[in-house]
């Protein structure tokens, strides 16, 4: 039996996504200023498939875990390795807000790639929600050609990669439940990063190990709440959830590491918000399978 798309599920799964997303922002950031990426990135995956393990028992344990897409998981997850190298690479090199919104160019490529791959539909509503969402983000950003620096560059690249994770999260919940998706994220991950995290390896100090526990916490749980809200909604009108990000984030910047808001970045964090009420305004109603 199949269960009713709800967008106010969707809409509360989504909620634990940006909570922890913008913590591991933070984390994220400490974390790098102490440790290399591929430490970071290796010891996440592998603390994390240690906080998995009640959800795994909860589900009924390893055997549930059991895939017949693993090629596919295998390709989400080099992906999304590369995406989330890049991200934290750029978390060092710009500021938080700057970071986010230039992350958010990902909605037009998911929008693209749901409406070419998965079949779903692009209407004047979400069409009208990522207008305005990247209108915001342009007007935060302000780019320029003589203003684009390497941070900048990788967190373009970034948002690309995500996008295409993102598409292939949403047809992997079609196929198995999203503690198997995580599973396999956190597994082939580790395999991943092994070898150049031991190039680059160095014991985390006291006051790294908090962020690094932060960073895997984080990063495990909220790639559960992102997959958890795509069984109850389209892709297209999930990710637009995801805007808010955006204002919170130059928020988050500027309580913790005083990065300034000025009159753009709340004129583009306006836009963003009017523009994920209008998508918010009627969601999709297509029927999905359970998990």
């Amino acid at each position: 039996m199949n269960d009713q798309a709800s967008l106010p599920k969707a809409a509360l799964w989504m909620g634990g996504w940006l909570a922890l997303m913008l913590t591991m922002t933070v984390a994220g950031r400490e974390a790098t200023r102490e440790l290399d990426v591929f430490q970071i990135m290796v010891m996440r995956s592998a603390i994390g498939l240690v906080l998995l393990m009640p959800l795994v028992m909860v589900a009924g344990g390893l055997r549930t875990l059991r895939t017949t897409a693993l090629f596919q998981h295998v390709g989400r997850n080099v992906v999304h390795y590369t995406g989330q190298y890049l991200w934290l690479y750029a978390l060092a090199l710009i500021p938080i807000a700057q970071l986010i919104s230039i992350e958010f160019t990902m909605p037009i490529w998911t929008a693209i790639l749901a409406a070419l791959f998965l079949g779903e539909r692009i209407g004047w509503r979400k069409s009208a929600s990522i207008a305005l969402g990247l209108a915001g983000v342009a007007i935060i950003v302000r780019p320029g050609v003589d203003t684009i620096n390497l941070g900048q560059l990788l967190a373009l690249a970034s948002a690309v990669t995500f996008a295409i994770s993102v598409i292939m999260v949403k047809a992997l919940t079609r196929r198995d439940s999203v503690t198997t998706i995580i599973f396999w994220m956190l597994v082939i991950q580790s395999v991943l990063g092994l070898v150049p995290a031991l190039m680059v390896w160095k014991m985390p100090s006291a006051q790294d190990w908090p962020w690094v526990l932060l960073v895997a916490f984080c990063g495990t749980f909220s790639h559960y709440c992102m997959a958890r809200a795509m069984v109850h909604a389209e892709a297209t009108i999930v990710v637009p959830m995801d805007f808010l990000r955006v204002p919170l984030a130059a928020v988050v910047g500027y309580l913790v590491y005083a990065e300034a808001i000025d009159v753009f970045t709340a004129l583009g964090a306006g836009l963003i918000l009017f523009g994920n009420l209008l998508n918010l305004k009627r969601g999709g109603t297509a029927r999905i399978p359970p998990k």
